[in-house]
């Protein structure tokens, strides 16, 4: 992968997810490129997360790392000036949950990976890891809306 992105070099992360405010969970873009894309994300389920309930993050909440992860790495493959396509998970297979719930703020590592697809979709393997732990995995098929916003 390349070198770790900077704020000066790296494309915004709002600006590169369906999302906005509180909602766009990601912080940083690591490294990428064609195939993979790595993130950092800090939760802390105890303040405003938007995903929380009563100061606890439920672990399926990852996956919205994750998808949030593959956004982004649509948004950079489609090059300076081009918004990203639109698209929707439409199937969730292997998830694997390492926890039932995070109670205490931390920071991971979110992993994702196209394993293929064309113009209509992508899948993805993908892994939120708190240091070398691996929280959450699973694979991901995303649907691509039409230009006319259809999916």
């Amino acid at each position: 992968m390349p070198p770790v992105l900077t704020r000066d070099t790296a494309p915004r992360i709002p600006d590169l997810v369906p999302h906005a405010g509180r909602m766009v969970l990601l912080h940083e873009i690591r490294a990428h490129d064609d195939d993979r894309i790595e993130c950092r994300a800090g939760i802390d389920p105890g303040g405003d997360h938007p995903l929380a309930v009563d100061g606890i993050l439920p672990a399926p909440a990852l996956v919205e790392y994750a998808g949030q992860a593959m956004a982004v790495h649509g948004g950079l493959k489609s090059g300076p000036g081009t918004p990203p396509r639109p698209g929707r998970l439409v199937s969730l297979r292997q998830l694997d949950l390492a926890i039932d719930a995070i109670e205490s703020p931390i920071e991971v590592t979110v992993q994702a990976h196209c394993l293929g697809g064309d113009d209509s979709g992508q899948i993805y393997r993908f892994a939120v890891l708190d240091g070398q732990r691996e929280l959450a995995s699973g694979q991901a098929t995303i649907m691509f809306s039409d230009r006319t916003g259809q999916a």
